[in-house]
């Protein structure tokens, strides 16, 4: 134990110190790492594991001293927990070194350390708001059904020559695309099928076929976005020729015993009143959620935040300000962060506002982890990599290159954190669902 060791718990989550590690346990610690450098260090003129601690003291002897005195700092470390009686489990984050001085009789040194604070939970129930999920109404199983046999239904051609075009539907068509009386690379096709309405061509294309008739020609006028990803046509006026050669229609699907097979083929004893059960149960799920995220989630974490209190360890309060004031940074115009970045009363005043967000923000992160613990709440690593990989796929991306973007920039413990959350804010409200 350091003799020189002044110990402060400031309360459950805060704690200071005050050391100074002398000379001698600073030579002693500079003997060792020499020693143990001298190993594997090849110098001329002297063989691998054979180098006078002279001669390595000489050629690196800042390098030991620096590693020396982190050694030092990690054993002081250690009997700083051991006065606060603390396993290193409990430390978040690294401590902080507000003073390290240098003077002949050794380095004097002041640390503040973040602790895990004690957190009681005792009263986590009572700030479950009331919990109301709308009633799923045969109405919405038979519009749900309805949906399904449309998405499942075949297209059907429409024969009748004088049927006009509707939007929802689908026409197959020819079209070419003009610039300047110019045809352009990839603006011709033949045998295009499109759905109207689904906004897969450029703003107004599609809404400009509506009324037509099978075998029907006509000019359709756009302009390209600003932002189109060709540079060549962003921005520009183009003609579309387009002939529509077909209108077709979703065909019916007979909502029967026959249908619930078709979507539950492993099922013997599925029927229509069954699918309908299941597919009210779905609707429900779906409103709980909707009204979970909505509304009630919200409402728990501002009401665990104000009801559920503790100490909050003061670094981790000063990162997440430090974080938060970054994020605000950059969503500012240009000039505003150039104004910003002169002016350093105006970026510590902004940084001031993070406070209370910030005090929230690991507040809530601190309680969400106790909760879990306490009710065995768990994210498995693969169901992390399931939600990284179809995020990816729902954006249209790689994701093998997402997950490793992610694993690289040490996104992976928020993603699992935001998903612990979620769980737990779900078990909570279930309680009174």
């Amino acid at each position: 134990m350091n003799a020189s060791l002044k110990v402060n718990r400031v309360d459950s989550a805060n704690a200071t110190a005050q050391a100074m590690i002398p000379v001698d346990a600073l030579n002693k610690k500079l003997d060792k790492v020499t020693k143990a450098a001298s190993k594997n260090l090849k110098l001329d003129g002297f063989r691998k594991g054979k180098v006078p601690a002279a001669a390595i003291k000489q050629r690196y002897g800042k390098q030991l001293e620096e590693d020396a005195q982190r050694e030092c700092v990690q054993d002081l470390l250690q009997d700083i927990l051991k006065e606060l009686n603390v396993e290193a489990v409990m430390l978040l984050g690294d401590p902080r070194i507000t003073k390290f001085e240098k003077k002949d009789n050794g380095i004097e040194l002041e640390v503040e350390l973040s602790l895990a604070p004690t957190i009681k939970l005792d009263d986590v129930d009572t700030c479950i708001p009331e919990v109301k999920i709308p009633e799923v109404k045969d109405t919405d199983v038979d519009a749900r059904l309805e949906e399904i046999a449309s998405a499942r239904a075949p297209l059907v051609k429409i024969e009748d020559g004088r049927r006009k075009l509707k939007d929802g539907e689908y026409a197959k068509i020819d079209f070419e695309g003009f610039i300047d009386g110019e045809p352009f690379d990839g603006g011709k096709a033949e045998g295009y099928l499109l759905k109207i309405g689904s906004k897969s061509f450029i703003d107004d294309f599609e809404n400009q076929l509506i009324g037509m008739k099978r075998g029907e020609e006509k000019e359709v006028n756009v302009t390209f976005p600003e932002n189109y990803q060709a540079q060549n046509l962003a921005g520009k006026p183009a003609v579309f020729k387009v002939k529509l050669l077909e209108i077709q229609t979703k065909g019916k699907i007979e909502i029967d015993d026959n249908f619930a097979k078709t979507l539950f083929p492993d099922d013997k004893d599925v029927s229509v009143d069954s699918l309908k059960v299941k597919v009210k149960e779905q609707l429900q799920n779906e409103k709980k959620h909707e009204v979970y995220n909505n509304e009630l989630k919200e409402k728990l974490v501002d009401s665990l935040n104000a009801k559920i209190l503790f100490d909050l360890p003061k670094s981790i309060v000063e990162q997440e300000m430090d974080l938060l004031l970054r994020n605000a940074f950059a969503t500012l115009p240009k000039e505003e962060q150039e104004k910003l970045a002169k002016d350093k009363e105006a970026i510590q005043a902004k940084r001031e506002e993070q406070r209370e967000n910030a005090q929230k923000s690991v507040r809530i992160t601190l309680l969400i982890d106790a909760i879990a613990k306490r009710d065995n709440i768990q994210i498995p690593d693969n169901e992390v990599i399931n939600t990284i990989y179809y995020e990816a796929m729902a954006m249209r991306q790689d994701p093998k290159a997402m997950f490793e973007y992610y694993k690289n920039n040490n996104l992976i413990p928020a993603v699992k954190m935001a998903m612990l959350e979620d769980r737990v804010l779900t078990a909570l409200l279930d309680k009174k669902a």
